[in-house]
C-alpha cells in the first residue's frame, strides 16, 4: 500500500490506466451499440435471449441477427423455438430458414411438423419448406422416359403397335415418410412402368384410345407410392399417339430373313449340284477310258488267239453278230424303234 502513492504519482501509468479504461469503455459502447438493438427487439418480442447469448453467437462468427429474426417469426406464429436450438442448427449446416418457415407453414396448415424432426428432414438433404408446400398444395410432375430423355412414355400393345403416352401424377409429400421414403424419381419410374404394362397387356391399340381413363385406374389400383414421401392423388392420360406398327415390321423384316436364308440354301443346294454334275461328268468320261481300254485288251486277246490257231475267221464273224445283236437290242430298248436295215 505504501507504493500506491508513487505509482499515482507516476504520469505514465496514469496514461496508460486511462488508455486502458477509454479503450474499455469504447467496447463497450461498440457492444452496446452494435447488439443492443438486436437484445431489445428480442425482448419486445417476447424471445428469451440474454445479451451474453447474442455477444456469444458473435464470438462463434453465428449471424445473431438472423437467428433472432427467425425465433421472432416463430414466436409470431405461435411457435417457440430457442435462439440455442437454432444456432445449433446452424452449426450443424443446417438451413434455418427453410426449418423455420417450413414449421411455421405446417402449423398454420394444421400439419404436424416437430422442430426437431424438420431438422433431420433438412439435414438428410431435402427441402422441407418445399415439402411442407408439397403436402399443402399437391404438385403435379410429369411422367417421362428419364433413361431414355424423352418427354412420352413408349409402349406397345399385342397387335403391335407403338403408342407415345403423356402422363402426369399429382402427388402430396407425406411429411412422416420423408425420412426413408422413397423421392419424387421413384414415383415418376413406378407409374412409367405400370403405364407401360398395362398398355402392354391390351389386345389392341384402339382399346387403348378408346379407354384412356382405364389404364389411370389400372395403374392407380396397383398401390405404387408404398414406402415413398408422396401420396399419388391421380394420374391423368394427356395425350395418345400411335407410333409404327413394331409387329409388322418385325413380320417383314423376319419374311425378308426367311426369304435370303432360302435363297442362301437354294444357292448352296444348286452350287452342290453343279460340283456333283462335274464329278459325275469326270467319272462318266473315266469309266468310258476304262471301258476303251478294256475293248483295246480284247482286240489284242483276239488279235492273240488268231496268231495263236485258238481262233478261227468264222468264229470272229459270229463274235461280231453276236455283238451287233447285243447292240441292236439295247438301242431298242432305249428308243424303242428298230433300226433301218441296210439292203
Amino acid at each position: 500500500m505504501q507504493y500506491l502513492p508513487l505509482l499515482a504519482t507516476c504520469p505514465g501509468t496514469s496514461i496508460l490506466t486511462f488508455v486502458i479504461l477509454f479503450l474499455f469503455i469504447l467496447a463497450f459502447v461498440f457492444i452496446i451499440f452494435k447488439f443492443g438493438w438486436l437484445y431489445i427487439k428480442a425482448f419486445a418480442s417476447d424471445v428469451h435471449v440474454s445479451f451474453l447469448q447474442i455477444v456469444g453467437m458473435a464470438l462463434r462468427h453465428v449471424n445473431a441477427r438472423t437467428i433472432i429474426e427467425h425465433c421472432i417469426m416463430a414466436k409470431k406464429a405461435g411457435i417457440d423455438i430457442a435462439p440455442k436450438s437454432l444456432e445449433a442448427h446452424h452449426l450443424t449446416g443446417g438451413n434455418i430458414s427453410n426449418v423455420v418457415r417450413a414449421i411455421v407453414a405446417a402449423c398454420k396448415a394444421k400439419i404436424e411438423l416437430s422442430f426437431e424432426n424438420a431438422c433431420i428432414i433438412d439435414l438428410s438433404g431435402r427441402d422441407v419448406f418445399d415439402a411442407v408446400k408439397t403436402s399443402i398444395n399437391p404438385k403435379v410432375i410429369d411422367c417421362s422416359d428419364i433413361a431414355k430423355g424423352s418427354a412420352t412414355l413408349d409402349a406397345i400393345t399385342k397387335d403391335g403397335v407403338k403408342l407415345r403416352v403423356r402422363a402426369r401424377v399429382t402427388i402430396r409429400a407425406k411429411i412422416d415418410k420423408l425420412i426413408g421414403g422413397a423421392t419424387e424419381e421413384t414415383i415418376i419410374a413406378r407409374v412409367g412402368e405400370g403405364i407401360i404394362t398395362t398398355i402392354s397387356s391390351f389386345e389392341t391399340y384402339k382399346k387403348v384410345l378408346e379407354s384412356p381413363d382405364s389404364i389411370s385406374k389400372l395403374v392407380m389400383d396397383k398401390g405404387l407410392d408404398i414406402d415413398t414421401a408422396f401420396k399419388i392423388l391421380s394420374i391423368n392420360i394427356v395425350n395418345i399417339d400411335v407410333g409404327d406398327n413394331i409387329g409388322a415390321k418385325l413380320q417383314a423384316e423376319q419374311a425378308e430373313a426367311d426369304k435370303r436364308t432360302a435363297q442362301a440354301e437354294s444357292e448352296r443346294r444348286q452350287g452342290a449340284a453343279i460340283v456333283r454334275g462335274q464329278e459325275m461328268k469326270a467319272l462318266s468320261e473315266e469309266n468310258m477310258a476304262k471301258v476303251l481300254a478294256a475293248e483295246a485288251d480284247v482286240r489284242k486277246a483276239i488279235a492273240q488267239a488268231f496268231r495263236e490257231g485258238n481262233l478261227g475267221v468264222m468264229d470272229y464273224y459270229n463274235l461280231k453278230n453276236t455283238q451287233t445283236d447285243a447292240d441292236m437290242k439295247a438301242l431298242i430298248s432305249k428308243t424303242g424303234v428298230p433300226p433301218k436295215t441296210p439292203l
